[in-house]
């Protein structure tokens, strides 16, 4: 009995968090999916686009090597590489073209001390610890009654929270970035940029997804630690 008054409160915020998640999840592969089909008009492939944004902003000390999987690309400011997966580092398509612009933008972000992107590499310590350890600490602190362990998992969602908050003008800027510069050095013709710009933009939303999840699992632990206490 104790945690049935929070299941309207799980369907009411989680459980639409979660399928908006599902649906970006979805977008973004069926965006990308459709405008692989859609090869470059030059024939540039991911890899050669991510080197060119480089090149163009003036970027000389990152590598782009190829990394197993489908989507797996990302940017490692640990080693100044950047990782792009088989579906991407050899494809000529837009969709490729426009993913590894974007994981060079990151590098670029890194680079140029974007504020965001240095104040999410700050948090990503305490926001590994927190996404292990803050629900185990909250389910803790509710069987021994202990407010104190109830608090500081909270807290320490929290933190996953900010990240994931910060994280969005980090995407949003480096597709930013990687659109402009797809542009301005003519690696992709100007008709080939909306298909490149709709590609990201479902990308995009997967981060919103998960921030909306995240969102709404904090709410209903705040909304469990006050009720117990009541």
């Amino acid at each position: 009995m104790l945690y049935m008054p929070f299941v309207p409160l799980y369907l009411f915020l989680t459980l639409p968090a979660m399928i908006f998640a599902m649906w970006a999840q979805h977008r973004v592969t069926s965006s990308f999916k459709k405008y692989s089909q859609q090869r470059t008009r030059n024939g540039i492939t991911g890899a050669e686009a991510a080197r060119e944004v480089l090149q163009h902003c003036g970027v000389h000390n990152v590598q782009v090597e190829r990394v197993k999987g489908n989507l797996t690309d990302h940017f490692d400011p640990r080693t100044n590489v950047i990782h792009l997966s088989d579906s991407v580092y050899d494809s000529p398509s837009v969709a490729a073209a426009g993913i590894a612009a974007h994981e060079a933008g990151h590098a670029v972000q890194c680079v140029k001390a974007y504020t965001p992107m240095k104040l999410r590499a700050a948090i990503i310590p305490v926001t590994n610890i927190g996404s292990k350890l803050s629900i185990p600490l909250v389910i803790l602190g509710m069987i021994l009654e202990m407010t104190g362990l109830i608090n500081i998992g909270i807290l320490l969602f929290g933190v996953v929270v900010v990240f994931q908050l910060v994280t969005l003008p980090v995407e949003w800027n480096a597709s930013r970035r990687a659109v402009t510069v797809l542009g301005e050095s003519g690696v992709l013709h100007k008709d080939e940029i909306p298909a490149t710009k709709k590609v990201l933009s479902a990308a995009a939303l997967t981060y919103v997804g998960a921030l909306a999840v995240s969102l709404a699992q904090l709410i209903r632990l705040i909304s469990m630690s006050q009720r117990r206490r009541r």
